[in-house]
């Protein structure tokens, strides 16, 4: 994983940085319902992975944001050129396990790639991640619950992986399939306007169907 020093000593948001570090909870996060109508349609009719798919679009959406690829180390700023994800697995018995996958592939690549990492994870599952997770979006998902709001777990400080979560999809008044979207970051490195360049990026890959 390729990444770069921020220089945030001459950066606009010095000032803002430094403030929401000294927070006992520095975290900022939106929950939107996005429109996957078109990214369910071509998953049916391919026969692949909703989660996966969206996942991947998700992915690519993030890595589109810079302030979302930057992370906090040793009191100053990286920012990676690409970030991968570590997502919750779900296993037979009700637990489940963290799998990472990486996002550098297209359409077709990606689905026996990320089908295979998922195997492999099934068959040797593990909560400890199997490299550097500073690089990583940490993606969770709710399919039994169209929610309006999630509360996630964060280690604090200076731990500043976002976290991109969502639940079912149900259609709408229209018989729009919508789906509930949750992103949670460091307010010390993402405000509001980055937040909103991520929905706005994975708003138009779901209208042509996750590319």
């Amino acid at each position: 994983m390729d990444w770069h020093w921020v220089d945030m000593e001459h950066s606009p948001r010095k000032a803002h940085f430094d403030y929401f570090r000294s927070l006992q909870n520095p975290m900022v996060g939106v929950t939107v319902d996005v429109d996957v109508t078109k990214l369910v349609q071509r998953c049916n009719s391919e026969g692949v992975s909703f989660y996966l798919a969206f996942m991947h679009t998700a992915a690519l959406a993030a890595n589109g944001v810079p302030e979302l690829r930057r992370r906090i180390r040793d009191g100053k700023v990286v920012e990676y050129d690409i970030c991968g994800t570590s997502h919750v697995e779900p296993l037979p018995d009700g637990s489940y396990a963290y799998c990472t996958l990486w996002h550098d592939r297209d359409w077709n690549e990606y689905f026996p790639y990320a089908e295979g990492a998922r195997k492999k994870c099934r068959e040797h599952p593990s909560i400890d991640e199997d490299e550097d997770v500073e690089g990583l979006y940490f993606v969770t998902c709710v399919p039994w619950l169209h929610y309006s709001q999630l509360i996630q777990p964060t280690a604090g400080g200076d731990e500043t992986n976002p976290r991109i979560s969502w639940g079912r999809y149900e259609a709408d008044w229209r018989g729009r399939l919508m789906l509930p979207v949750t992103l949670l970051c460091h307010h010390a490195l993402v405000d509001g306007i980055h937040i909103a360049q991520f929905y706005e990026a994975l708003n138009e890959r779901l209208l042509h169907g996750g590319e």
